[in-house]
């Protein structure tokens, strides 16, 4: 358990952030384990399909065997609201030392990989920029897309935390946070964590940091970092669910027959199911798929003795 003893000022300085790193990193947990958040499964499915196996390898391994990451990691955010290449370069800063202290607790009570330890400094200080590397190409890919829908969701919650803090005061501000999360008599207290400590924030605030990646609650590792807090964001279940399409506006863009079609294969389904589920003939679905297949709208692969159409990604997006 995790407490931290917030008198007056602290309160008063209690502040919201999110970090653009931070949700990067904390996504790698979905990576290594679907079960994690399953509401997050239809991305990790299209990300996964893009990524270069390499950056994915070394990745993954960043995530210890009880879903604990290294913490220079997340680092602490600096302004409100930071970019991704406001904290990428505090990041690649880390010293080497760090480095491993973090990895190793990481990977408590079990080693880390070799691939992740070294004596030497300079191999240390390779290691820190691979994984920069790593992690610069995986935002672009995997988070930045999305982000403008990501910060969206931990904008609202933050103003939904807000005016628990303005109608209830502290208590109502942490009474829904998360389970594991209690508020009593000027102490927050956060269960079931790794670490172990009490400490007096002793005027330094706490920092509240929502996530759409985090499954619970995640505070520093040790007792001697400034106070603050990670929990999972309101409103995630909301994040993949598409906008409602316009069937007409899509068939008077692409035509009725190819707007159908769209609409049928958010699934891999044979050209003789799709006439089937349309009423048409196989010959002039295949025409229809066709033309879907060279536009970039439909992706296509062998299955035994069929083949299986999908919407691809730009599918997906002329769809909604």
């Amino acid at each position: 358990m995790i407490s931290y003893e917030l008198g007056v000022e602290d309160l008063a300085d209690t502040r919201f952030t999110f970090s653009p790193i931070n949700e990067t990193v904390l996504s790698l947990r979905v990576l290594r384990d679907p079960g994690v958040h399953a509401l997050h499964l239809p991305w990790r499915r299209t990300v996964l399909e893009q990524l270069d196996p390499a950056d994915v390898n070394l990745l993954l391994l960043l995530v210890g065997p009880r879903l604990t990451l290294p913490d220079f990691l997340t680092p602490r955010p600096a302004v409100f609201a930071p970019s991704f290449d406001d904290e990428l370069p505090g990041l690649l800063a880390t010293p080497v030392d760090v480095i491993r202290r973090d990895v190793a607790a990481a990977y408590t009570p079990s080693q880390p990989p070799a691939s992740l330890r070294a004596d030497d400094d300079r191999d240390i200080a390779a290691l820190r920029d691979r994984i920069g590397a790593a992690l610069r190409r995986y935002w672009t890919i995997a988070i930045e897309p999305v982000w403008p829908q990501i910060r969206l969701i931990l904008e609202a919650d933050m103003t939904y935390r807000a005016r628990q803090l303005a109608v209830g005061g502290a208590r109502l501000l942490f009474a829904d946070m998360h389970p594991h999360v209690h508020w009593r008599d000027g102490v927050l207290s956060i269960d079931r964590m790794i670490s172990d400590f009490r400490v007096a924030s002793a005027g330094r605030g706490l920092l509240l940091i929502p996530s759409v990646f985090a499954h619970k609650p995640a505070g520093p590792v040790t007792a001697d970092m400034p106070p603050s807090l990670t929990y999972p964001s309101r409103g995630v279940a909301t994040l993949w669910a598409p906008p409602a399409p316009n069937p007409a506006a899509l068939a008077s863009l692409v035509g009725p027959a190819k707007a159908r079609l769209l609409g049928l294969l958010g699934e891999p389904l044979s050209t003789a199911e799709i006439a089937r589920r349309v009423g048409v003939s196989p010959s002039a679905v295949s025409q229809t798929l066709q033309v879907l297949h060279d536009s970039g709208l439909v992706t296509r692969a062998r299955s035994g003795r069929q083949v299986l159409y999908r919407r691809t990604t730009l599918g997906d997006q002329l769809l909604r």
